[in-house]
């Protein structure tokens, strides 16, 4: 599992643009080169070129379109995937200045080398790719509340012992009346695998006939209660909450916090199905947290292989101007430079769905798909602090997660009132050069866009909110390290804002994407009134967060095949 907890980010290097000359990854490549990265990875052509048709066309290499692209190869189509940025992975690749290695997106993943029908849609990806990722493991993050500061450790049994510390006996009774009632569900939210869904009829030989014995079965072993209660899978997971009586303030801010974290709303917005999955990965016996080795752009290298190996196309540098519509219908696209590129079955759009409504001509869509599409409520946008810094006189037994909360009241979609921080190089070193940290902090979805709105990104004005912005992220930083963190010895310090996600990653007002409330609406499929137009990503179901938009990805693709091909491959990797 990998969600909003470890998407928190959304931006490209070229957040830090005066820094540009410095930024470096292993994905770029100048397009006259030829020659290997420094650590053996993949040879990517930078600005377009090549054949100007494919099967599949798809917009965007972030995980979303990365998963499409690569599951489309394996499934034996043509495809190519068109990124406007100079390396692959959107808000989910990784940069180097100074020798600092930093994820600029996930960070806190669980279930990556997780194999069968209750994996990781990312890992169940990858499984279908043939390519692996070397992952440590742990099993805590710190936390510092109102009520105190204390190290969380997922697992049954461990957060008892803080929840009496910190809360009361009432506090654990409610946790453990909580755990009772979903974690038994957690088997029949995890029975359908994502890979076995697809966008039409199809559905029901890949789906729902393969996985309906289990399904049953689970159903039979919960007894009339349980099967009762899974009913609400697709409801808020606050009405479960709510019937179970649950009234300590701890517990249901503590729901609140996890529920924002995972999907970027609180508890009263958030599927069930969704927070059961998350418990599951996290309250079960034996569960820990994994971190890639080589940090949060390996998941993106990892899938880059799989998409050339079976292949696929990635170009960098092809900025997609417009998706050229004929008779109705999608039949490509047309760059930046002028260049038309064929798409002889799709077009995918990896773009979120107010940026993808940019890339079509007027009229293209019916006013009321239009209007939905503009009415969709929006998360909204980060902070950002990256810095690189000695280690000496930081603690040996330093934490890689820490979540800050300053004031429950305020809510924890507040802004400035909840600080996320990681510092990778704790559980890989290399991320660093020796005898250094390497760290990201930042304000998770709740930056307002409107304070930025209008300002030059060359003035004063703009210089100074950015001062006064990011002293909550400092503060957080020096309560996470301690007194040996000094921020005049940071030798890397950088801050983004929500312009440069909207600039950068080309993200309609700098957004994380779509607030859509469980119970109120829901996320929209992959289809659009376009024929051969498809879209995936976090404007789509399953939402938003790592294994959603992995999900995603694969449901456009399986979409795209005869379902022969589509059961061939779940049969292959054991599905």
């Amino acid at each position: 599992m990998a969600a909003n907890l470890c998407g928190w980010t959304l931006q490209s290097p070229s957040l830090y643009n005066f820094r540009r000359p410095t930024v470096r990854s292993s994905f770029i490549r100048s397009s006259s080169s030829s020659s290997s990265s420094s650590n053996g990875n993949l040879p990517i052509k930078e600005s377009f070129s090549g054949k100007s048709e494919a099967d599949v066309v798809v917009i965007g290499s972030g995980i979303g379109g990365l998963c499409c692209g690569a599951l489309l190869a394996r499934y034996g189509q043509d495809v190519l995937v068109l990124e406007s940025h100079d390396q692959p992975g959107g808000a989910a690749h990784s940069f180097e200045i100074k020798g600092y290695k930093f994820d600029s997106g996930p960070s806190l993943f669980s279930g990556l080398q997780s194999r069968g029908p209750q994996a990781n849609p990312l890992a169940q990806v990858l499984d279908a790719l043939g390519e692996s990722l070397p992952c440590s493991k742990y099993d805590s993050w710190m936390v510092y509340l109102p009520e105190g500061d204390f190290l969380s450790r997922i697992g049954p049994t461990d957060f008892f012992k803080d929840l009496e510390t910190y809360a009361g006996l009432s506090a654990v009774q409610e946790w453990e009346k909580l755990l009772g009632a979903i974690l038994p569900l957690s088997s029949a939210a995890m029975a359908l695998p994502p890979l076995s869904i697809r966008g039409d009829l199809g559905v029901l030989s890949t789906a729902a006939a393969r996985y309906a014995p289990s399904l049953l079965k689970s159903f039979i072993a919960m007894g009339p209660k349980g099967a009762l209660g899974a009913t609400k899978l697709l409801r808020p997971f606050s009405e479960i909450v709510d019937s179970l009586g649950l009234k300590d303030p701890f517990i249901r801010n503590w729901i609140d916090l996890l529920a924002f974290l995972l999907a970027g709303v609180k508890s009263d917005g958030i599927l069930s199905a969704e927070m059961i999955y998350m418990f599951a990965e996290w309250y079960k016996p034996g569960c820990t947290l994994e971190y890639p080795i080589d940090g949060s752009g390996a998941v993106v290298e990892a899938l880059v292989r799989g998409l050339e190996k079976f292949g696929g196309r990635l170009s960098l540098k092809s900025h997609v101007e417009h998706i050229v519509i004929e008779n109705g219908t999608a039949v490509g696209v047309k760059l930046k430079n002028g260049q038309f590129i064929r798409a002889r079955k799709a077009v995918v759009s990896n773009a979120s769905m107010w940026d993808t409504l940019k890339l079509l001509p007027p009229g293209a869509l019916p006013d009321s798909y239009v209007n939905n599409v503009n009415t969709t409520p929006q998360c909204e946008s980060f902070m950002h602090l990256h810095l690189g810094f000695d280690a000496e006189g930081i603690a040996d037994d330093l934490e890689i997660h820490h979540i800050v909360v300053n004031d429950w009241d305020r809510g924890v979609d507040a802004d400035q009132n909840v600080v996320l921080i990681s510092v990778p190089s704790v559980l890989s070193p290399n991320l660093a050069p020796p005898g250094k940290h390497v760290l990201h902090a930042y304000c998770p979805g709740t930056e307002p866009f409107s304070l930025w709105e209008g300002l030059d990104r060359r003035s004063a004005e703009y210089k100074n909110l950015k001062s006064q912005r990011s002293e909550v992220m400092w503060r957080a930083v020096e309560r996470a390290l301690g007194p040996g963190f000094k921020r005049e010895k940071c030798e890397v310090s950088l801050v983004g804002t929500p312009l440069t996600h909207q600039r950068f990653l080309r993200r309609n007002r700098g957004t994380y994407g779509p607030a859509i409330e469980a119970g109120k609406g829901t996320f929209p499929g992959h289809s659009t009134p376009i024929p051969q137009l498809l879209c995936c990503g976090d404007s789509t179901f399953p939402g938003i967060g790592v294994p959603a938009v992995a999900a995603s990805g694969a449901i456009v693709a399986n979409s795209l095949v005869p379902v022969s091909k589509h059961s061939e491959l779940l049969d292959a990797i054991g599905l």
